[in-house]
């Protein structure tokens, strides 16, 4: 064995020697009341930061919970702000119009100038024929409402555009129909012609558009992923479908 063997081999058993020396000065503790007393304290400070341990692991877990919470109640708060930003810069022209308030001394005017105000209450009717139905954005809770086999990889501001889409194809229709035939064109005269075609009893005074409606008035593809957007819209309570003459009407609900 040459010269580092045996150092090594010394230095292991010195080491071995100083635990076994440690080992017994330690026992002879247990035997001396005083220490022994010591001893005791030690392990009952030992119990109580053991407890101590305990409760602050109990307490940084429920404040992981409650940094969970804050997490996903902000993660809600953020898409209720996008929504209703998106509805305040989305406000539909058509909504109605609270219309002028008559004074008690209008109605105590002179005759002659109830006869001057009179035709205008009777143009009110005329534009409330002429309202069109427009379908209304989505919630951020109707929308986490969808199952998620339906709504697949679709996204809240996906359905909410499309929505726009059809709005732009009901507003161009419905315009055209509105509009005496002798302000019409070649191209929306036949627009005309097929909107009536597209009609049938059960489509009195509803709003509707077909597949050709979206593809003459809109950018929007009429594809799968266009009907799979759809459905999420019946399911949502913004459209229904009504069959008929081999067309499939989109009714705004």
């Amino acid at each position: 064995m040459d010269a580092a063997g045996l150092d090594d081999l010394c230095s292991h058993l010195h080491s071995k020697i100083s635990i076994i020396k440690k080992t017994l000065q330690l026992r002879k503790i247990g035997q001396d009341p005083p220490l022994r007393s010591a001893l005791n304290k030690v392990a009952h400070e030992l119990h109580l930061l053991c407890e101590l341990l305990n409760k602050l692991e109990k307490e940084v877990q429920y404040q992981e919970t409650i940094a969970n919470s804050s997490k996903e109640l902000q993660i809600s708060l953020e898409k209720d702000f996008k929504a209703a930003s998106h509805l305040n810069e989305n406000i539909p022209v058509h909504l109605p119009k609270k219309g002028p308030s008559s004074s008690p001394a209008a109605n105590e005017a002179a005759p002659v100038e109830v006869k001057v105000v009179a035709p205008e209450p009777l143009k009110k009717p005329i534009k409330e024929k002429h309202i069109i139905k427009e379908m209304e954005l989505i919630t951020v809770q109707e929308f986490e409402s969808v199952p998620a086999y339906m709504k697949n990889r679709l996204t809240y501001d996906q359905i909410n555009s499309l929505i726009e889409e059809i709005n732009k194809a009901v507003v161009g229709k419905y315009k055209i129909m509105q509009q005496p035939l002798k302000n019409l064109n070649n191209l929306a005269r036949k627009q005309l012609g097929r909107f009536k075609d597209d009609e049938s009893k059960d489509t009195k005074g509803q709003f509707f558009i077909v597949d050709q409606d979206i593809k003459e008035f809109t950018q929007q593809k009429v594809d799968k992923r266009f009907h799979g957007m759809l459905n999420i819209l019946r399911h949502c309570h913004r459209m229904r479908e009504m069959r008929g003459k081999g067309i499939v009407r989109y009714v705004i609900c």
